[in-house]
């Protein structure tokens, strides 16, 4: 019989001020917490200064946590476009920081990522945060992004044992 392997996983929770991130690996129904944390840019900073900033951290990270896969929240549409176009450019950054190390990306919307966080698409910031809470109790959650940004790789890891996505060793 052959048994699964741990799988590292990144899910990112994208943003032009703040980027969430958190890594955990996921054997089976069991995850455990790696790491987490937030990517702030300097807000004084042009965009595209910003973005580079984004990617380099983005870049440190993959190095230093060689994931496996990688989940990137979808981007929702507000009133305000502009805001809604630099939530994009983040985005764009951190869908293409772990293509070009040729780790595959997978992206989830909102609903689906509280869905199966919370087990209702409707839930509310701190109602996600409870929950990565109680399933990564070592997380360490210092802002809601890294929350959010757990709860991507939360999905990604219900979606993916589900979906009989793993990889069996050759």
């Amino acid at each position: 019989m052959n048994a699964r392997k741990p799988v590292r996983l990144l899910g990112i929770d994208p943003g032009l001020r703040f980027t969430g991130w958190g890594v955990l690996e996921a054997e089976g129904n069991h995850l455990r917490h790696v790491a987490d944390g937030v990517i702030a840019t300097d807000g004084t900073e042009n965009v595209p200064l910003r973005l580079k900033a984004l990617d380099d951290a983005l870049a440190e990270l993959l190095a230093r946590y060689a994931p496996a896969e990688a989940a990137v929240e979808e981007t929702y549409v507000n009133r305000n476009a502009t805001a809604t176009l630099k939530l994009g450019y983040a985005r764009g950054v951190a869908l293409l920081a772990p293509a070009r190390m040729g780790i595959p990306v997978f992206e989830y919307g909102a609903k689906t990522v509280k869905m199966a966080v919370v087990g209702t698409g409707g839930a509310d910031k701190d109602q996600v945060g409870l929950m990565v809470r109680r399933l990564l109790p070592a997380a360490t959650l210092k802002r809601a992004d890294a929350a959010d940004a757990l709860a991507v790789a939360i999905c990604h890891a219900h979606h993916r044992a589900t979906a009989g996505c793993w990889k069996l060793p050759a």
